[in-house]
């Protein structure tokens, strides 16, 4: 099992010395891949809880996002090249880049650009994004009824500009003639694509099926849960007959992670569930459970409110040098 940090761009306070002192840990530590958060606005409508969706259109979770709308967070996109320069060894991405918000040629040319910066370590999460406020923020307010479809011609572009040296495309958001992009990515075929899973299980193993993806990012799945994602993919893989499984993608969920001293109610209560908050016995069998279900990846995501960085640098420790071994041995 590897580890990855989801890196907390996204609070109502956050400093760029603490995203640094975060990522050099996490370099230290052998991590293997450090993750950004996409977040273009905070509605002030999000304050009242008064948003159109629930937070990524979950159940169980409040009509709001949980920084404040006057919070000082850092936007993810911008910080990747930065963790090119930054780093040299962990892979980087955003989980995951909400194509709706970008021009599907220019993603595919910055995303090599910065694949190149890198030496190529980057990897790639795509997601359609949840909230109306935000596409209206962005200038996509006519694009969220319509924005799984314009995930599916992103990808589509991603992988026909980084396979060819010149290439066309006439869909819905992007029509365009023969045209050169620049510098191919530097991992060939192309940099791993990884498709999010927030609701639909069908539709993001259609996905990852259909254009061979690389693997599948999740947002606080539990262990018994992840197995409706997993038999998802497997079906389509049979259905299309590929000989690929689950088994032979990364397996990832963005899962909000603390160390505790006293032991936590760790019961499966859906997204809210203290799933990796807890002592650090309840960690270790969570993770060797993890482990079991097919996770191979869990993004460590510090919360947004409560728990300093001096905090989590202390458990991203502990959980590499003491939890991991536990959990490997297993």
């Amino acid at each position: 099992m590897k580890l990855a940090l989801y890196l907390p761009n996204f609070r109502t306070e956050v400093t760029i010395k603490e995203l640094e002192d975060l990522t050099d840990l996490a370099e230290e530590l052998d991590f293997d891949s450090v993750w950004t958060l996409d977040r273009i606005v905070v509605p002030e409508a999000s304050d009242r809880e008064e948003l159109q969706h629930t937070f990524g259109m979950m159940d169980g979770l409040p009509h709001a996002l949980p920084v404040q709308a006057r919070g000082q967070w850092f936007q993810g996109y911008p910080l990747l090249p930065w963790l090119a320069a930054r780093t040299s060894k962990v892979r980087i991405g955003q989980s995951i880049i909400d194509t709706p918000f970008r021009a599907p040629g220019v993603l595919a040319a910055e995303l090599a650009t910065i694949d190149h910066l890198s030496g190529g370590r980057l990897n790639v999460g795509l997601g359609a994004g949840w909230m109306p406020e935000e596409f209206a923020a962005a200038s996509a307010a006519h694009i969220f009824p319509k924005r799984h479809k314009h995930v599916r011609e992103t990808i589509e572009v991603l992988q026909g500009v980084w396979g060819n040296d010149l290439f066309e495309y006439h869909g819905e958001f992007a029509d365009f003639e023969r045209c050169g992009f620049g510098a191919k990515p530097l991992q060939q075929p192309r940099p791993p694509i990884f498709m999010s899973g927030l609701k639909d299980p069908l539709r993001s193993a259609k996905r990852i099926t259909k254009y061979d993806l690389d693997g599948w990012i999740g947002i606080q799945d539990s262990p018994d849960g992840l197995g409706k994602w997993l038999t998802a993919i497997d079906q389509q893989f049979e259905e299309i007959g590929s000989p690929k499984r689950s088994k032979d993608l990364e397996i990832c969920s963005m899962i909000w992670t603390v160390i505790t001293d006293t032991e936590m109610d760790q019961s499966d209560n859906g997204v809210p569930s203290n799933l990796l908050v807890g002592t650090e016995k309840q960690l270790t069998d969570r993770l060797k459970a993890y482990k079991e279900a097919g996770l191979t990846m869990p993004l460590i995501w510090p919360p947004f409110t409560d728990v300093p960085v001096s905090k989590t640098l202390d458990d991203l420790k502990r959980i590499k040098n003491d939890i991991m071994p536990k959990v490997e041995a297993a």
